[in-house]
């Protein structure tokens, strides 16, 4: 057996030399493997098959040898393989190829003796399984995740990272959170660096139908890769480079929800060109998670067009690119109080289901639309057998809408949404970068530096639609005066009418926001110095552009059995505040070979970058004094700084160990130590759809990651993939406008949680036959939002007192929603769990919500938590219908939430809600392929 760690070393470690003077290379992520095949005399052998596989990613492609007795394999992931060589009449030949740079793996003339072909392929070292890298990551292939039931057409490539990668909370609508912190993923896309907030209410996601492979590095992460560095997802795109023959796929399918899904791609080329090009088409009446079980207005679609482009203009230049257009249009799913405008209709307001202006309120319709597009050209140059330089660029734009009902006063829900809210934000991210890769003897060294300047521009408007937020009177039992032509506290008169001066709960009367409540019909008093004499939207208007560069040199040293990764980056980052950090990456890995065991641990300095979304609002909102005004509604939501946003800084720490156990068998598990200054988490403009970033002083982020494989035992593939990772953050609250969880000095996050696992099977037991697939996801349950409880941080009983809990706060709906009971009595949509809102302790309980005992709450160490859930998917079919040669056609049945759990992502959360896993939907899919 022979490992081939690099181009020029490989060769002379085969005793061969280069038969061509020109090199081969590939783009960001990727490399490539060339060789020829003779036989004992050295002629060429024509036609021999030459296959390259990975056990553990899945990864497997085959090719024959040309007339001339070369192969070529383009666009190969990052990852070790074993490549094997067979033609008719000769002994088999296999060895080990390790690709680790773009620079050309060249393995020279492979020499097959005559004699009986070895039929079939196996791995036949457990050193195979594992890998000498100081890095800990999951690699994911195609062959694997094209047979993986994935729950979310809209957001395919989130439910795969949720579902194949150790370290990952599952949330709604598409986000994941990456080893305890809030989104904080980057995504480096044939090498082009994506850190913007990827899920499906920020922005589109790149189509799976584009991925060919992805490699997600949960440990210290390489110098190459900054911003937002808690799970770095390394993904290579498919290509039609060296594809002589076209072939494609055309996929159409039909479930659950009318969920109607279509899909197109073709890959074709020769040796100096290719293009893959795919375009995809969903129509859905679940398109986000909605916070009720039973589906309410959430109707989408979305289209996806990915092309890329492969061109070798000479033998040692390639140009690339990469071109993609998303849109999507959706509407934001109704709670039942939102559907029946009950907020109008006597649950705030005894108003007949009348608005303020004699209009009917119907049921909210508010939507959303987002258009992404992404340009990215590369050229590479091959300087040497030993070096490679890349330059490329990139342009990326997210356009997002969001758009409030027709009728305002639809936008109202009591203790959810106060204001109608509109908004237009635009995020353009333009960058170059550029690297050299040098490989050679034990060294494999790459240098690269990277501009970007992204521009935003936030457009937003609001106006209040609640009577009780900015009452200017108070009736005599001391409640909020709802009277519309009532807009200045002198027109009280005494008597049953009080002027709002605060009193309880209701805070007191601001002039400023009469400027800008919709519910009042009367003139403005012209003392408020309000732009006009009646109330009208508010519109916020901000734009800032953001400069950042990146510098970073790398060497990752293979010397006998150990692997060394030496890193150093800089940072520059030059936006509404300025930061620069020099961070050094450190990384050391051991092969105990004789037991195939791997030992590593690894180090990263790291600068944090805010996000960019809603990124100037939440930065120099609090200068604004309507803004200030409007999160002076909100409980905990007051401005507590005027401080912006800045870079924070974070050392991480990764212990690791890979073990394989025989052929079949590979376990890779990492302790995990994040301490974070200036740690970022997301809020909400009072009580709106609007969210932002805020920054807190610290965090520490302990845990463990572990993914076990069975790669492939008789058919039966396998992965289960487990992790424990606490999120304990620490106030103060140092920059963004205020956030509702108010100045606790040590909590969890609402995306800390306590253990989750995946269990994925997947039996074929013949090739080109029938296959069935089995998820199992089980998940402890996220940190709940502000749940009733009783005692401990959350006395919220008459008087402080454990024995009572306190519900009034929450409409019979919201109750409904969280599973909420007394005794024997369930809430639903209209009925609360108790006429006066009181509930004895020991009677109170959820369904849905693990509620600590009272008196034992704690922010800390025993905070609400959604209950425990298990969740099981399946799918089953058949890539070859009617075994045919050429044209193939495929149908499989897929199966989510197979056993119909009711069930939450999260409660009431700060940033997103309330949230149900999406009930059990049946998919039918039917594809040609060619």
């Amino acid at each position: 057996m022979i490992r081939v760690r690099s181009g020029l070393h490989a060769c002379f470690a085969l005793g061969v030399s280069f038969t061509n003077p020109s090199f081969s290379q590939s783009i960001g992520n990727a490399g490539t493997i060339r060789g020829s095949v003779v036989d004992p005399s050295g002629a060429v052998l024509r036609g021999a098959v030459v296959e390259v596989q990975n056990p553990v990613s899945g990864y497997d492609r085959t090719s024959p040898s040309d007339a001339q007795g070369d192969f070529v394999f383009n666009n190969i992931p990052f990852n070790n393989y074993h490549l094997t060589v067979s033609a008719t009449g000769f002994q088999s030949r296999e060895q080990d190829v390790d690709v680790r740079s773009g620079v050309l793996v060249d393995l020279g003339k492979i020499a097959l003796s005559v004699g009986t072909q070895i039929t079939s392929v196996t791995v036949t070292d457990a050193g195979d399984l594992v890998e000498t890298d100081p890095t800990t990551h999951s690699d994911v292939d195609r062959a694997l995740f094209d047979k993986l039931p994935l729950e979310s057409a809209s957001s395919s490539l989130s439910s795969l990272v949720t579902l194949a990668t150790p370290g990952v909370a599952a949330d709604s609508n598409g986000l994941f959170h990456g080893l305890g912190d809030h989104a904080s993923n980057s995504f480096s896309v044939d090498g082009q660096p994506i850190t913007d907030q990827q899920s499906k209410v920020f922005s589109n996601q790149i189509p799976v139908d584009s991925v060919q492979s992805m490699e997600v590095i949960e440990g210290a992460p390489p110098a190459e890769y900054g911003g937002k560095t808690s799970l770095v997802l390394v993904v290579t795109t498919r290509s039609g480079l060296g594809e002589t023959t076209p072939h494609g796929d055309v996929t159409a399918s039909y479930g659950t929800f009318g969920t109607g899904n279509g899909g197109f791609d073709l890959a074709y080329g020769q040796k100096s060109w290719g293009n893959f090009i795919s375009a995809s088409g969903l129509d859905t009446g679940r398109f986000l998670d909605g916070p009720e079980y039973q589906v309410f207005h959430d109707h989408g679609n979305e289209e996806n067009f990915f092309d890329r482009v492969d061109f070798k203009p000479s033998a040692n230049d390639s140009i690339n690119l990469n071109l993609g257009f998303t849109r999507s249009w959706f509407q934001t799913p109704n709670s039942y109080d939102a559907q029946t405008a009950s907020a109008w209709n006597g649950l705030v307001v005894d108003n007949g289901g009348l608005g303020p202006d004699g209009l009917t309120v119907g049921s909210q319709d508010q939507r959303s639309k987002i258009r992404t597009f992404n340009i990215a050209p590369v050229w590479t140059r091959v300087l040497s057998p030993e070096a490679v330089f890349t330059f490329g660029g990139f342009v990326r734009q997210d356009q997002y809408n969001y758009y409030p009902s027709s009728d305002p006063f639809a936008d109202f829900t009591p203790d959810l949404q106060s204001a109608t809210v509109g908004q237009n934000r635009r995020l353009t991210n333009a960058g170059l970068r550029t690297n050299i890769a040098y490989v050679k003897g034990i060294n494999n060294v790459k240098v690269g530096a990277m501009y970007e300047h992204t521009f935003l521009t936030e457009r937003d408007t609001f106006g209040l639609v609640d009577p009780t937020a900015n009452a200017p009177c108070l009736n005599a039992d001391g409640s909020a005066d709802t009277d519309p032509s009532l807009t200045n506290p002198a027109a009280c008169g005494g008597g049953a009418l009080q002027a709002n001066i605060g009193q309880g709960t209701v805070p007191a009367f601001i002039p400023l926001l009469a400027c800008y409540d919709l519910t009042r019909t009367a003139t403005l008093p012209a003392s408020d110095g309000c732009p006009n004499s009646t109330s009208e939207e508010y519109e916020y208007f901000g734009r800032t552009d953001i400069k950042e560069f990146a510098f970073y040199a790398q060497d990752t040293i293979t010397w006998h059995n150990w692997s060394f990764n030496l890193g150093l980056r800089f940072d520059k980052y030059n936006g509404i505040t300025s930061a620069a950090q020099g961070e050094p990456r450190l990384g050391v890995a051991y092969n105990i070979k004789p037991t195939n065991t791997v030992l590593r641990v690894s180090y990263a300095r790291t600068m944090e970058s805010p996000f960019n979304e809603n990124l100037i609002l939440a930065s120099l909102g609090c200068n604004d004094p309507v803004v200030v005004a409007f999160q002076t509604l909100v409980a905990g939501g007051a401005c507590v700084t005027t401080a912006p946003l800045s870079p924070g800084h974070r050392n991480e720490f990764h212990a690791g160990l890979q073990q394989a156990f025989g052929r079949y068998l590979v376990i890779d598990g990492e302790y995990i130590w994040k301490y974070t200054h200036k740690a970022f988490d997301f809020s909400v403009l009072g009580n709106t759809p609007i969210t932002y970033p805020i920054e807190w002083q610290s965090s520490k982020i302990p845990g463990y990651a572990i993914r076990a494989t069975v790669p492939n035992y008789h058919g039966l593939t396998a992965f289960v993939v487990m992790s424990s990772v606490a999120a304990r953050f620490f106030g103060p609250q140092v920059a963004g406008i205020g956030s509702a969880p108010g100045g606790e000095s040590v909590f969890r996050i609402d995306h800390d949680e306590v253990f989750n696992q995946t269990t994925h099977l997947q039996y074929q037991p013949f090739k080109n036959r029938p296959w069935v697939s089995f998820n199992w996801r089980y998940d402890s349950g996220l940190v709940a939002g502000p749940v009733p409880c009783a005692g401990g941080n959350c006395a919220n009983g008459p008087n402080g007192t454990d024995s009572i809990v306190d519900v009034s706060g929450l409409t019979p709906d919201q109750q409904f929603e969280g599973g909420l009971y007394c005794g024997t009595v369930h809430a639903t949509p209209t009925t609360p769990i108790s006429s006066n809102g009181l509930c004895p302790a020991s009677m109170y309980g959820s369904i849905y919500v693990s509620i600590p005992a009272a008196g034992t709450e704690n922010d800390d160490h025993n905070p609400p938590r959604i209950a425990p859930r298990n969740l099981f998917d399946a799918a089953i079919g058949d890539d070859d219908l009617f075994h045919t040669e050429r044209y193939k056609w495929s149908a499989r049945l897929t199966a989510i939430n197979l056993m119909n759990k009711e069930a939450l992502y999260n409660f009431l959360s700060t940033f997103s809600g309330t949230h149900y896993v999406s009930p059990r939907a049946i998919t039918a899919t039917l594809g040609f392929h060619f």
